[in-house]
C-alpha cells in the first residue's frame, strides 16, 4: 500500500485523504460532505478514504491521532492537515487556497 499511497498523492491535482474508521460516528457524517466536494469539482481533486484500523501503518507515518483526520496533498506535499468534521463550504474555501 505505501508505493501505491505514495503514487496517488504525487498527482498533480488535489488529493484528500480521509483517514477515518468504520466506528466512527463523525466519519459517517463527513462522508457525505466529501462526496458532495468530489461532486461539484469532478475530476480537478481526488478523494481516498483510508481506514486508520487497517492502515496503521500509514496512519503512523502521518501522525494521525484522531478520526476523521483530512489531509489534502498536491505533488506529493502536504498542503493541509486538520482533525474534525468540515462542512462543505469550509473544505471548499481550503481547496480553493490550494489550487
Amino acid at each position: 500500500m505505501k508505493a501505491n499511497f505514495d503514487s496517488i498523492i504525487n498527482d498533480n491535482r488535489p488529493v484528500i485523504i480521509d483517514f477515518h474508521a468504520l466506528w466512527c460516528g463523525p466519519c459517517k457524517a463527513q462522508s457525505p460532505i466529501l462526496k458532495d466536494v468530489a461532486a461539484a469539482l469532478g475530476d480537478s481533486i481526488r478523494v481516498i478514504k483510508i481506514d486508520v484500523d487497517q492502515n496503521p501503518e500509514i496512519a503512523s507515518r502521518f501522525h494521525i491521532r484522531g478520526v476523521p483526520t483530512l489531509m489534502i496533498f498536491k505533488n506529493g506535499e502536504e498542503k493541509y492537515k486538520q482533525s474534525g468534521v468540515h462542512s462543505k463550504p469550509q473544505l471548499m474555501n481550503v481547496l480553493l487556497g490550494i489550487k
